[in-house]
């Protein structure tokens, strides 16, 4: 595994930690029902940290594991910074991981041309 691939794992695995340690982690997944829809992140049925947690952290592992693209480029960071504007101190402690990812992901995965 590249290096670059282990730096992106590493930074979901804080991410994770992180989430746990505020306790924005479930036990339980939701309904499977609730992880499709067409809203921007799930916003109408999630958390942004459950779609953290039950989406975009599997997604990019499944893009890992399958070499997979994106047509888009990855911007979580400015939508976590507006979403939990009512959590200043949670979100000071997790936006600057979802801005490494936002880079990592997007250098990795990021269709160009």
């Amino acid at each position: 595994m590249s290096e670059d691939y282990r730096e992106l794992l590493d930074t979901l695995q804080q991410l994770e930690l992180l989430l746990r340690r505020l306790g924005w982690w479930d036990a339980e997944p939701p309904d499977p029902g609730l992880l499709h829809g067409t809203v921007p992140f799930l916003a109408d049925r999630l958390s942004f940290q459950q779609w953290l947690q039950w989406v975009f952290i599997p997604r990019v592992h499944e893009l890992v594991d399958r070499g997979g693209r994106l047509d888009h480029r990855c911007e979580i960071a400015p939508a976590a910074q507006e979403l939990w504007r009512d959590n200043p101190e949670q979100a000071a402690r997790l936006l600057p991981l979802l801005r490494r990812l936002d880079r990592l992901v997007t250098r990795h995965f990021h269709r160009t041309g």
